[in-house]
């Protein structure tokens, strides 16, 4: 048997049939009218936004929507943070319909003319990527007739100890690096532009405090630096996210409380500058729940496979096939029976023709019958829009949100 991730809070403390937003996984199977099917708990998330504000109180809020651009999903977060960041011409319509213009930048390296026109007539902020992208944005500025909102992406000197992903510290094709970004914004104050400041971003995916309190002690000392080259003080600094969640055995849940104390500490002397920390995986993940009903139950060489409906065509991350080198199990349950005791070891597959389709290898459940629900948990952030939903032409999961009265 091997082990799973831990549950998150909300539902670890659960015993009996499974309940997401307080209704039975089976009512939200039925709403959606068949599995597989992702139900998202928005009041996990606004728990989340809550425990963010108290240990950040002088920070803003950013969601990241690539986290999950979900339309229903980020209507409801929409209100709860301060800004939206976005990395696509098909995200940046996603985000005017929920937030102003005003509070959404853009990331993302490639940026194409047609994205460049579309964010300066919108009037959101673009976080530069390149000397190549500042010149682009400036010469569609002048045509346009419009000031363009520029922020200087930096690759910084050093990565992120202990993420998961890392953005920074090494030759990068995210951001302008450390050395390049002051003559760089010193360039766009001459131009005319309306320079908004700067977007730090070193990694994602961090559950490690020291790590992550030394990564934002970096980034305050080179917006600093960056600071003095430039002539000006920066309006804005973002620095980035990074925050992790428990997805494997072993794992431990980040403590914000102590990264939000020391930065709050770090913050003295920047009167002049706001800041903001922009958060996707850390706000959903833990919210959401995929439901896939079991199709089959067979026995091959002395192994046990449930077979369900669902799979890596909408669940990639938890196959393990999205950012990991080793497979570990994503937790997962029976969804009638929580906190019931192992009767067996099974692996749940797909019903992809692919050995990769697997949600969970050698896990302990309870048994479980063909109709039975399995519940993937974690499935909140880069879930359906992160997976080959095209792939083999199985019908796209549904998704729900879950509104607690």
């Amino acid at each position: 048997m091997k082990p799973m991730g831990p549950f998150p809070p909300e539902f670890a403390r659960q015993r009996g049939a499974l309940t997401i937003g307080g209704r039975d996984a089976e009512a939200w199977a039925a709403q959606a009218g068949d599995t597989p099917l992702f139900v998202y708990d928005m009041a996990i998330v606004a728990a989340r936004v809550e425990r963010f504000r108290a240990a950040f109180p002088a920070v803003d809020l950013h969601y990241a929507i690539k986290a999950n651009p979900h339309p229903a999903l980020l209507a409801a977060i929409a209100p709860l943070v301060d800004g939206l960041d976005i990395a696509s011409a098909g995200e940046l319509t996603k985000a005017l319909a929920a937030k102003p213009a005003a509070a959404i930048s853009f990331a993302g390296p490639g940026k194409r003319d047609g994205e460049l026109t579309a964010a300066i007539q919108a009037g959101v902020t673009l976080n530069a990527e390149s000397e190549g992208e500042v010149a682009r944005a400036l010469a569609i500025g002048e045509r346009l007739g419009i000031t363009p909102r520029l922020a200087v992406r930096v690759n910084p000197d050093a990565e992120l100890r202990g993420s998961g992903m890392k953005m920074g510290g090494r030759p990068s094709p995210f951001g302008v690096d450390a050395e390049r970004a002051g003559p760089l914004i010193r360039t766009i104050i001459a131009a005319g532009a309306d320079w908004r400041g700067l977007h730090i971003y070193a990694g994602s995916q961090v559950l490690n405090a020291a790590a992550l309190i030394e990564a934002q002690a970096a980034t305050l000392a080179l917006a600093r630096r960056l600071a003095d080259e430039a002539g000006s003080v920066p309006p804005l600094v973002n620095l980035g996210g990074g925050f992790g969640v428990p997805y494997f055995a072993g794992d431990v849940s980040l403590d914000i409380e102590a990264v939000g104390a020391a930065l709050s500490n770090l913050l003295a002397g920047w009167d002049d500058t706001r800041f903001a920390i922009e958060l996707g995986r850390w706000l959903v993940a833990e919210a959401g729940v995929y439901l896939t009903r079991v199709v089959d139950r067979k026995e091959s060489r002395g192994e046990t496979f449930l077979v369900v409906d669902g799979g890596l065509h909408h669940q990639l991350a938890a196959t393990g096939n999205l950012g990991t080198v080793v497979r570990r199990n994503y937790p997962l349950a029976l969804a009638s029976w929580m906190g019931g005791d192992p009767d067996e070891t099974v692996s749940v597959v797909g019903p992809l023709c692919t050995p990769l389709d697997r949600l969970g290898d050698q896990v302990g459940l309870p048994y479980a019958e063909v109709g039975d629900l399995i519940a993937v948990f974690l499935a909140g952030a880069y879930g359906a829009t992160a997976s080959p939903a095209d792939f083999l032409g199985h019908p796209r999961a549904a998704e729900l949100i879950a509104h607690r009265s």
